[in-house]
């Protein structure tokens, strides 16, 4: 099977796939290969915090002109795995190939399997590309096809707890990635000063109490399979259920924006976190550390998401705010921003990269050391 997820996000993607169950695990562009059951498949649905769909690949091909494509997809026994009363929708993607448009490919995969089932069946399937019964996704790089199942159906970043967002809110998937690559330890008290909507802190609380990624959704594509497993499945979510966790945890979250604290709110009342998390309306460079040392993972607003007046400003209040109260905490910060982050003034301890959909950006640590006075930060600062 293949795993697709954010670039950047692979090695985590590895490891916990690995930590599920899953075997002969392979890192790929923006992707993990791994092997395993229909039980793991359902699992890794359930549970995987990193991953955007998992794809169980059907056939594969060689493609030496482009009439291949109908033909090849045409020759698969397609009414085993949908008839006339399903809907069908097709995800292609492109690389290198003798096809230079992914639309293309998707319509012409469409009709070779509508046009199966129309032989075979006497009716053909509708298509739904909202919410269909089969999804098929198409992935073609230069002259090799791989035909599979979307088992996800849709992007399992869509968890079901976010009520209410604010705007530019950031992708689960990313959030929960950002949370594993800052290699925090569950335990140490966490606070995001720039929250938002609250989902880096959910992440986060879903992960250390071990609960589902997918424990507030409602829906797999797997579920409208020929071949569903109903009894599978129940068990499948009872084991993970068993395994959660409820231990009380320290976090904190703050935002200067009282629409989106009042959205953060919502969403804790519905994931029932809001015993663990306390969130109030303050700006960062008016906050008072809520714990006395603690983590800070934090998605600050940068210019291609959101308008600042003046980022430079920004940043530079955020290394100021951090270098007079923080000493003592972790801060990790992400920004696509690459150079207005040297206007923080403290050097990072590492820089990772990581996409936050189409812009690169640097998820950046800051090891804030309280100075032998028990005052400031002892930190080697940087030129802006």
């Amino acid at each position: 099977m293949i795993a697709k997820t954010i670039s950047g996000l692979e090695d985590v993607l590895a490891i916990e796939l690995s930590v599920l169950g899953a075997g002969d695990v392979m890192k790929l562009n923006r992707a993990v290969s791994f092997s395993g059951d229909t039980e793991l498949m359902y699992g890794i649905n359930y549970a995987c915090r990193t991953a955007l769909r998992i794809l169980k690949p059907l056939f594969h091909f060689e493609i030496q002109e482009q009439k291949d494509l109908y033909d090849k997809i045409y020759e698969f026994p397609w009414e085993e795995y949908l008839d006339e009363s399903h809907s069908l929708a097709i995800d292609a993607v492109i690389s290198y190939t003798v096809f230079t448009n992914s639309q293309f490919v998707a319509q012409r995969s469409k009709d070779a399997i509508v046009d199966r089932l129309r032989d075979k069946l006497g009716k053909r399937p509708s298509v739904d590309l909202e919410n269909p019964d089969l999804k098929v996704n198409v992935h073609l790089f230069k002259d090799s096809c791989t035909v599979a199942l979307d088992s996800s159906g849709q992007s399992l970043h869509r968890r079901g707890y976010r009520k209410s967002t604010g705007p530019a809110p950031i992708n689960e998937v990313l959030a929960a990635g950002l949370v594993k690559l800052s290699e925090w330890d569950l335990v140490t008290p966490l606070f995001d000063p720039m929250c938002g909507s609250g989902t880096l802190l959910i992440e986060a609380a879903m992960l250390a109490k071990n609960m589902p990624s997918g424990y507030f959704r409602e829906e797999w594509g797997f579920m409208k399979w020929k071949d569903f497993d109903a009894t599978l499945w129940e068990k499948v979510k009872a084991d993970r259920i068993a395994l959660i966790s409820e231990a009380r945890l320290q976090m904190h979250g703050s935002d200067r924006s009282d629409r989106a604290i009042d959205s953060a709110r919502e969403n804790l009342r519905f994931t029932n976190l809001y015993e663990d998390i306390t969130l109030e309306i303050k700006s960062f460079e008016d906050s008072k550390p809520p714990f006395e040392k603690g983590f800070i993972i934090s998605n600050p607003p940068y210019d291609e998401r959101l308008q600042i007046e003046d980022s430079l400003v920004f940043y530079k209040m955020i290394g100021d705010t951090l270098k007079r109260k923080y000493a003592g905490y972790t801060a990790w910060l992400i920004s696509s921003d690459i150079e207005t982050i040297k206007f923080i003034g403290l050097r990072p301890s590492r820089r990772i990269p990581v996409f936050n959909g189409p812009l690169e950006c640097r998820f950046v640590k800051f090891d804030l050391f309280a100075g032998r006075k028990g005052s400031g930060v002892e930190v080697k600062q940087v030129n802006g």
